[in-house]
């Protein structure tokens, strides 16, 4: 994000851009986009999962930026501050997860919806929010960046759509992988979720339904 931030202001220095720049930049992103998505289908590792998830989301915003276009810009801004909220409250799952499993791999912390429900319901939630469902505001950001890249190239709503694709299976399959199943027979125990990890939980997706309401005070930005 931080470096999105930083393409932001950088990229007045280079307007107009000239198309020998700003071509491989932006293929080189949707490109990007594929490719991460699909080690993300790929991953045993959670939180790998979960980085490469928010490299993919950043594919799309460097693409934006580089519109140089209203839409472009308020859709990159609008997709950093949606994905910062879900990314991080994706990782304080997996850290949840962790520090009663003491494991990332997928394969042996299946079937947590039977101990933790309350914590499967955030899962749930973070996951659906992760692949811009509607009516999140994930899906404003995206919605805009995918017409402003299509006003810039009609041909990239194939590269933009096959991505959005990716997104929503590797989001479901995280979610099915670690919440549906059966538990495996190395754990004997888990203590409970404490009320500090549903709250931390609570302010991260709390804010994304209050942009929900009231998108312009991100959209705005740039307009």
């Amino acid at each position: 994000k931080l470096g999105g931030y930083g393409l932001i202001r950088i990229s007045p220095v280079l307007n107009p851009h000239p198309p020998t720049l700003l071509l491989p930049i932006m293929v080189m992103a949707l490109w990007g986009i594929l490719m991460t998505s699909s080690i993300c289908l790929r991953q045993t590792d959670l939180k790998a999962l979960i980085a490469y998830s928010s490299v993919s989301h950043m594919g799309l915003v460097a693409a934006a930026i580089m519109s140089q276009t209203p839409w472009g810009m308020t859709g990159a801004m609008t997709l950093m501050i949606a994905h910062g909220l879900t990314s991080s409250a994706l990782f304080t799952l997996a850290n949840t997860n962790y520090e009663r499993t003491h494991t990332r791999t997928l394969l042996l912390v299946r079937g947590l919806q039977l101990i933790f429900p309350l914590l499967s319901t955030w899962w749930l939630l973070t996951n659906l929010t992760n692949m811009a469902l509607p009516p999140s505001i994930n899906l404003v950001g995206e919605l805009l960046i995918i017409t402003a890249l299509f006003n810039w190239s009609p041909p990239s709503i194939i590269l933009t759509g096959i991505g959005t694709l990716i997104t929503a299976s590797y989001s479901l399959y995280m979610f099915l992988m670690t919440q549906r199943g059966s538990i495996s027979t190395q754990f004997q125990s888990f203590y409970p979720t404490h009320t500090r990890e549903h709250l931390i939980l609570a302010l991260h997706l709390f804010p994304l339904g209050l942009l929900i309401i009231k998108p312009a005070l991100i959209s705005g930005l740039f307009t």
